[in-house]
C-alpha cells in the first residue's frame, strides 16, 4: 500500500493545546496539513495555532471543547468539515487521569474520567465517520496508553478507559477492513511520555489530591523518557505506514513483550519494578 500522503490533508485533534496533541498538531503542519484543534484550553489553543501560522504557514482553527459532551464534538466536527472539506485525519487524544484504588474513587469519579477517556473517542468517530469514508483515503487515531496493555494497581479506572479505547479501536478497524473502507485506523499506546496529564490527575482521596498530583508530576517527570515532540513525530510515521498498532517509547514496547510472554502473571514480573517507581 502506499504512503499517506500529508501534503494537501486536513486533520481534527482533540486535546490539542499541549503535550502530545500539541506536539502532533505542529508535526502535521510541517507535513503540509491544515489542522482543526479542539480542548479545553483556550490559551493553549491560541498559543499552538499561532506557532503552525507563524513557522508552517498552514491554515488552523481553533475551538473550544468538552469531548464527554457529544453536542460539542458534534459541533466541533461540523464546523472542521466547513472549514476544511479535505479533512481525512481524526486524532482523538484528549484524556485525563484518575488516581487511586478502587475504593479510594466514587462513581462519579470514574464515571468522569470515562466520558472523557473513552466516550470522547466514541462520540468523536461517530461524529467524523460519514464524513471520513467519504474521503479517497482517511485516517483515525485513538490515544490508548500501554496501561491499555498492562493495568497496575492503582489504575483500575484509567486502565479500563484505555482498555476500552484499545477494544473499540481493534474492533472497529477490524470492520472497516471487513468493508474496504478508505478509512484505516492506528490505535496508540503511549509509555512515559513527559506531558501534564500525571500533575493534573484528579485522585480518588480527595484530602491527597494535590499532593498526589504534585509528587506524581514530579516522579512521572523524572521518569519519562520520550518527549512529546518524539511521540508525534512516531505516530504520524505509523499513519503513513498504516500500522494497526503503535508503541511509543522503549517502556512500552517492553512491557507489551512481557505481557505477550507472561499475559495472566506479568505482574509477578512487574510488581518490584513499579514499587521501585513509587518510592
Amino acid at each position: 500500500m502506499r504512503k499517506f500522503s500529508f501534503a494537501g490533508s486536513a486533520a481534527a485533534i482533540t486535546g490539542a493545546a499541549s503535550g502530545i496533541g500539541r506536539a502532533l498538531a505542529l508535526e502535521l503542519a510541517a507535513r503540509g496539513c491544515d489542522v482543526a484543534l479542539a480542548d479545553l484550553d483556550e490559551t493553549g489553543l491560541e498559543s499552538v495555532a499561532k506557532d503552525i501560522v507563524e513557522k508552517h504557514g498552514r491554515r488552523a482553527t481553533i475551538r473550544r471543547v468538552d469531548v464527554a459532551d457529544p453536542r460539542q464534538i458534534q459541533d466541533f466536527a461540523t464546523s472542521s468539515i466547513a472549514d476544511f472539506p479535505a479533512l481525512n485525519i481524526l486524532i482523538n487524544n484528549a484524556g485525563v487521569a484518575l488516581l487511586g484504588q478502587f475504593d479510594e474513587f466514587d462513581q462519579a469519579q470514574m464515571a468522569w474520567l470515562m466520558d472523557i477517556n473513552f466516550w470522547g473517542v466514541v462520540h468523536g468517530t461517530r461524529a467524523f465517520m460519514a464524513h471520513l469514508t467519504s474521503r479517497p483515503r482517511a485516517h483515525i487515531v485513538n490515544i490508548s496508553s500501554v496501561f491499555g496493555i498492562i493495568a497496575p494497581p492503582g489504575q483500575s479506572a484509567y486502565s479500563a478507559s484505555k482498555f476500552a479505547v484499545r477494544g473499540f479501536s481493534e474492533s472497529l478497524r477490524h470492520e472497516l477492513a471487513m468493508s474496504n473502507s478508505t478509512v484505516g485506523l492506528s490505535v496508540v499506546h503511549p509509555g512515559g511520555v513527559k506531558t501534564n496529564i500525571a500533575r493534573r490527575a484528579r485522585s480518588g482521596s480527595l484530602l491527597r489530591e494535590k499532593a498526589n498530583a504534585d509528587e506524581l508530576g514530579n516522579r512521572f517527570e523524572q521518569l519519562a523518557r520520550t518527549t512529546p515532540a518524539a511521540a508525534a513525530e512516531r505516530i504520524v510515521r505509523g499513519i503513513e505506514r498504516g500500522e494497526p498498532r503503535i508503541l511509543i517509547g522503549a517502556d512500552a514496547r517492553l512491557l507489551d513483550i512481557i505481557q505477550r510472554l507472561k499475559p495472566s502473571t506479568y505482574w509477578a514480573s512487574l510488581a518490584r519494578v513499579f514499587q521501585r517507581m513509587a518510592v
